[in-house]
């Protein structure tokens, strides 16, 4: 849901939607079925861990939340690295949200470990 909302302000950002209608493209990348797999699985893995959380034993779940933490917070880097070359201060916000929320449940994940 929150990836819905993230990309209705991208649309509404000056020149995307233009772009995005007459060239199928998105910050030059070429929206196609790859790019909608990888919408896709960035979507359904937040669910997977929800998912996870609850079937889980308690160790497996720590490391699953460690390992997909770190993965999240590499790609939120990234991106975050990306959005610098053309700040705007809502995107700022949410790749700094979308940084901060993963980076938060390795710590507490990994905080958990040390105590049980």
């Amino acid at each position: 849901m929150a990836l819905v909302g993230y990309l209705i302000l991208m649309l509404v950002e000056p020149g995307v939607l233009e772009q995005f209608l007459l060239s199928g493209e998105i910050g030059g990348e070429k929206i196609g079925p790859e790019m909608l797999l990888l919408f896709a699985t960035i979507v359904l893995v937040p669910l997977t861990m929800a998912f996870l959380s609850l079937t889980l034993k308690n160790s497996a779940n720590r490391w699953a939340s460690i390992i997909v933490g770190i993965v999240f917070v590499v790609i939120q880097v990234v991106a975050l690295s990306e959005t610098a070359a053309q700040p705007s201060a809502w995107m700022i916000l949410m790749e700094l949200s979308k940084l901060v929320a993963p980076a938060l449940i390795v710590w507490y994940a990994w905080k958990s470990k040390q105590e049980a």
